[in-house]
C-alpha cells in the first residue's frame, strides 16, 4: 500500500470497509490515505455504473447545491479513526474488523469471509489472495 502506510488488517462489506493501518512515517496523513482511496475507487465505480446503465448510479446522485448534482458513493467526512498503542487494543481490533461478516450473518465464521484478511491472520502460510490488498505481518513491536 502507497502513501507510507502498513495494512494490517481490513473487511470489505457490502456497504463500507474497515481497515486498520500503521503509519511508517510521521509525516504519514490518515486523511491523505482515504483520499487515495475513495477518490480513485469512486470514479471507477461511477464509470462502470454508468457503462451498465446500473440503477444505484440514480440513488447516489445527489443534489450538492442549486442546479449542480454530484455522484456520492462513499459519505461525507473523513471516517472514524483512533490511534491504538496497546497491544490488546490493537488485536480487539483486528477482532472487531473480522467478525463484521459474522455479526451481519454473512458467513458463519470470519475466515470463510473472501473480502476480509481473516485468513491470512489464522493461516499465515496460506498464499494471500491476488483479488485482495496485500497484507504485511503483524511487527513482534505492535504486539510485544
Amino acid at each position: 500500500m502507497g502513501h507510507n502506510f502498513r495494512l494490517l488488517a481490513f473487511v470489505i462489506m457490502p456497504e463500507h470497509v474497515h481497515l486498520l493501518v500503521q503509519p511508517q512515517t510521521i509525516e504519514s496523513q490518515v486523511s491523505d490515505l482515504l483520499f487515495a482511496i475513495k477518490r480513485p475507487s469512486s470514479y471507477r465505480i461511477k464509470q462502470y455504473w454508468q457503462d451498465t446503465n446500473a440503477a444505484q448510479i440514480e440513488s447516489l446522485t445527489i443534489r450538492q447545491r442549486p442546479g449542480q448534482m454530484s455522484f456520492r458513493f462513499w459519505q461525507e467526512g473523513p471516517g472514524y479513526d483512533r490511534n491504538l498503542t496497546e497491544p490488546g487494543s490493537i488485536m480487539a481490533a483486528i477482532n472487531y474488523i473480522h467478525l463484521n461478516p459474522v455479526r451481519r450473518g454473512l458467513c458463519d465464521r470470519a475466515i470463510d469471509w473472501k473480502w476480509s484478511s481473516a485468513r491470512y491472520h489464522v493461516l499465515p502460510e496460506m498464499p494471500q489472495d491476488p483479488d485482495l490488498p496485500k497484507l504485511v505481518s503483524l511487527s513482534p513491536d505492535l504486539l510485544a
